[in-house]
């Protein structure tokens, strides 16, 4: 579909200044006698025993043709050896020869050394945001795809509480068009938790991917003396699929065991019909439902509570 703004002309801008950053329109890459194709396939087979001619064109996109007279060239250089797979004589398994190990080191070497070039005048907080930068294009863009996608569940660091109510902000009113007050009552439930945060009995989960905070959710104390409450559980669209929002809650069931919680809470929607499977499915009732006006739209207030 046609795009209407800005986005494809930034797109392309952006991948002009990449590419001439990186240097990768020179004709040789980083001065190396191989192209930058060149350099990639060399690098899969330096980072696997084997691997077939299929996948390589496959995870990298090549062109069969293509990538055969280059395999046909390393193969009579002496820098990858080829056979057949055993039970499949149609398939080639190519591996890296100690001589192409050798002729790739260097331009790994010297890749590594730009990078670090590049980012050297970087703070530790610039060089975060920038990996998340690039997270964030690598998740959208794989998302709906098979790539492989592996997310970390983690400890908030600095700037997380202010993502979280952001991002809750933005999806919510993208998904569901809650207006401004559901981000001030976001703030303020992250405000409460900072500002009476208690290490043995609260805990945040950060859910990140590729480098960027992804998901989100809280175990907090509950007014009632030996209930937890769970809150703000988030994940993000280009994160979805990953199983990250049962992760997210079994984290927090758990560490409510742990902190010698009898019962967990929590209040959600009637429209926010994935979380309400999650919870049914991790053992939670819903014991309460109102219907109310709330955020600019009619809602289903619903409270579901666990035993633990």
């Amino acid at each position: 579909m046609p795009v209407a703004d800005t986005t494809v002309a930034d797109i392309r801008r952006f991948n002009r200044f990449y590419t001439q950053r990186l240097g990768i329109l020179q004709e040789a890459w980083l001065d190396s006698p191989f192209s930058l194709t060149e350099a990639r396939v060399l690098y899969e087979l330096c980072t696997h025993d084997t691997l077939t001619a299929t996948r390589i064109g496959s995870d990298l996109g090549l062109d069969p043709g293509y990538l055969s007279r280059m395999l046909r060239a390393f193969e009579k250089k002496g820098l990858i050896q080829r056979r057949p797979a055993p039970g499949d004589a149609r398939q080639n398994l190519v591996a890296i020869t100690p001589k192409g190990r050798k002729a790739f080191a260097p331009l790994e070497a010297t890749s590594e050394s730009k990078v670090a070039q590049s980012i050297a005048k970087l703070g530790k907080t610039d060089r975060r945001r920038l990996v998340a930068a690039m997270g964030t294009i690598e998740n959208l863009l794989s998302a709906g795809t098979d790539r492989r996608r592996e997310a970390r569940i983690r400890a908030p660091r600095h700037g997380d509480f202010g993502w979280i109510v952001a991002r809750h902000a933005e999806l919510y009113a993208e998904e569901y068009g809650w207006t401004e007050p559901f981000e001030g009552l976001c703030a303020g439930i992250v405000a409460d938790f900072l500002n009476s945060f208690d290490a043995k009995k609260e805990r945040c989960f950060i859910a990140e991917l590729n480098g960027e905070p992804v998901g989100s959710a809280f175990l907090a104390k509950d007014a009632k003396p030996g209930i937890a409450r769970i809150r703000l559980v988030l994940v993000d669209p280009s994160a979805r699929g990953l199983g990250l929002g049962r992760k997210l809650t079994h984290e927090c069931i758990k560490f409510a065991r742990k902190a010698g919680y009898k019962g967990i809470t929590l209040w959600t929607h009637s429209v926010l019909v994935a979380a309400r499977d999650i919870y049914s499915k991790a053992g939670f009732t819903l014991t309460s439902s109102e219907p109310k006006k709330s955020w600019g739209q009619d809602v289903v207030s619903e409270i579901w509570d666990m035993k633990l």
